[in-house]
């Protein structure tokens, strides 16, 4: 009898975990994935019984996941494509948008390669193949070795728009999974050259950008994203199914917090203007 009783007790203080610790789903772009993956791990500090699951694989990915119903929250790089927005309609959901925190693409270089800045028309030269040889920016006499990301990323459609102006990338551009995998591609080649959120570039050199050639050369630092002067800028999103309430409300808003804001600033990520984010809490 007193078995059957504990059983029963486990059972039912099991249930109740479970009930506390409904799991939230994030997933999506590979720029935001190390960002949300901290904020899950600080927030379930906080709050007893929060159980926060977060993947990447990509902002197309998380689309997709969130118009199937397999995510609570879509990190993205960029905002949702109109045929996306279509297909969420299609699907009956309402996609609700909220920036969280602002990014810079960085133009990564290796330590030893002399080039330091480009203008936009210079990237775009090298990456839709037009300049091949780092001779023509100050370099040595080699070839360019392009790396960038599937075309599944954010960044890599946020690059194509706002700097090849839609046009291709070179076929000659080795198109890696992840920033991370960018990142390490340049750092073990000094002829290489890729892109991707500042908050990555660990052990590659960032290049300075220039608007075009009368414009000063704009390092990829947290102050000149903030203040606008970085050419390559962007806000980062969570997208949600409707306007979160409950749970998610309550980790949205925690995000979008002086706490959660400083989570993002302390791994490298650009956090938001306080007015900024204090005007998208979820109300």
């Amino acid at each position: 009898m007193k078995k059957a009783l504990i059983v029963t007790m486990l059972l039912a203080a099991f249930i109740g975990i479970a009930v506390a610790g409904a799991t939230i789903t994030v997933k999506g772009s590979d720029t935001l994935v190390r960002l949300g993956q901290r904020w899950a791990e600080e927030y379930m500090k906080l709050h007893e019984g929060a159980v926060i699951q977060v993947s990447g694989g990509g902002t197309g990915t998380g689309i997709a996941a969130l118009i199937n119903g397999t995510t609570d929250v879509c990190e993205a790089s960029r905002d949702m494509k109109e045929k996306e927005y279509k297909q969420a309609a299609d699907a009956g959901v309402k996609p609700y948008r909220v920036a969280v925190a602002l990014d810079g693409i960085a133009v990564y270089l290796h330590d030893g390669n002399p080039v330091k800045e480009f203008t936009l028309a210079q990237l775009k030269a090298i990456y839709t193949g037009q300049s091949t040889n780092w001779k023509e920016f100050g370099g040595p006499d080699q070839r360019i070795i392009l790396y960038g990301r599937e075309n599944n990323s954010g960044t890599y459609a946020y690059f194509k728009e706002h700097v090849l102006s839609e046009e291709d990338f070179a076929a000659e551009t080795q198109t890696l999974p992840g920033t991370s995998a960018v990142v390490n591609a340049v750092s073990k080649d000094k002829f290489g050259i890729g892109y991707g959120g500042i908050a990555w570039a660990k052990g590659v050199r960032r290049a300075g950008v220039k608007k075009d050639d009368k414009s000063p050369a704009v390092e990829p630092t947290m102050e000149n994203v903030i203040n606008g002067t970085y050419p390559i800028s962007r806000e980062l999103y969570w997208f949600f199914n409707g306007k979160p309430s409950g749970d998610l409300q309550k980790l949205v808003n925690w995000a979008l917090s002086p706490d959660g804001q400083k989570v993002a600033e302390d791994i490298g990520y650009v956090p938001l203007p306080k007015a900024i984010a204090d005007s998208n809490m979820v109300k």
